[in-house]
């Protein structure tokens, strides 16, 4: 029983760093995909915040910085709440999955 209750833990632990680094991918891809759009001039940073970024340095390294440091708060989540945090990354990963494929649409679309 122990042995069986071991495995699940492991395998739900598995699904979370998956989860996890599914998220910091899409993260950074968007950022790729958006300073090509941008500069492309087929699309414009929809974040008012970002938008001044985009292009420079410092907007790839805040999307960077910001995905890890995202991906550091769920792991911590996930130890005290499993549940919330693998739902909370579910939720992330399907969101950017979304803003992703847009992105990649634009290519053809525009």
């Amino acid at each position: 029983m122990d042995n069986v209750k071991q495995t699940s833990v492991s395998n739900t632990r598995k699904k979370m760093l998956l989860l996890l680094a599914m998220l910091v991918t899409f993260v950074i891809l968007d950022g790729v995909l958006t300073v090509f759009l941008v500069r492309g001039g087929r699309a414009w940073e929809a974040n008012t915040f970002l938008a001044p970024l985009v292009g420079g340095v410092g907007f790839m390294l805040l999307k960077i910085v910001g995905s890890l440091f995202c991906a550091l708060v769920l792991w911590d989540i996930y130890k005290h709440h499993q549940k919330l945090a693998v739902t909370a990354a579910w939720i992330a990963v399907i969101g950017y999955g979304v803003i992703v494929l847009w992105n990649s649409s634009l290519f053809f679309i525009t």
